[in-house]
């Protein structure tokens, strides 16, 4: 239901800021930059009201869009991966570190966890070339990632949700 409303909000802000635009094809990037820049990815929804908007086939959008790395098509998750593929960290084994957060939280570079809770990306550089193999978990930098810091990392973050959601409980059988 949650997710509905927020899906429905979305979709209402992006129709009132779409007239902000012309509707000649050379805005398409632009409106995509805009929805992406707002809220973080594009939703299936979003493309074909641009498509309907800009009169372009619904495919058209999609393929500019695909053509484009610096757009998202899940929602990110609470806690953003980004695991450094740069020449450095390549040389050094990032792409098992990228492999090794793909197969702990069972999903791919680019997807998001169905929780939301997290999602993966693969980025060209962080500019921490010493710190080799780097991966950036929500804005925090963690350099010489080692394929077992991978299961710590996830590790820590599902012990805080679990000690959060007791918190949570406690409080509110507290006020009951």
């Amino acid at each position: 239901m949650e997710k509905d409303l927020n899906q429905e909000a979305m979709l209402n802000d992006i129709v009132s800021r779409l007239p902000a635009f012309g509707k000649e094809r050379g805005n398409l990037i632009p409106i995509l930059q805009m929805i992406h820049e707002r809220h973080a990815f594009l939703h299936p929804d979003a493309i074909k009201m641009v498509g309907e908007y800009l009169e372009m086939a619904e495919c058209e959008v999609y393929g500019v869009a695909t053509f484009y790395n610096q757009f998202r098509f899940h929602p990110p998750g609470k806690h953003p991966i980004k695991v450094c593929l740069g020449t450095a960290c390549h040389v050094r084994g990032s792409d098992i570190i990228l492999e090794n957060f793909e197969r702990k939280l069972e999903i791919h570079e680019g997807e998001t966890t169905p929780d939301l809770e997290f999602s993966i990306e693969r980025v060209a550089c962080v500019g921490c070339c010493a710190l080799a193999p780097v991966a950036v978990v929500d804005e925090t930098l963690h350099g010489h990632m080692a394929p077992s810091k991978v299961e710590g990392l996830i590790l820590g973050f599902e012990i805080e949700k679990e000690k959060e959601e007791r918190e949570k409980r406690r409080h509110e059988s507290g006020q009951s």
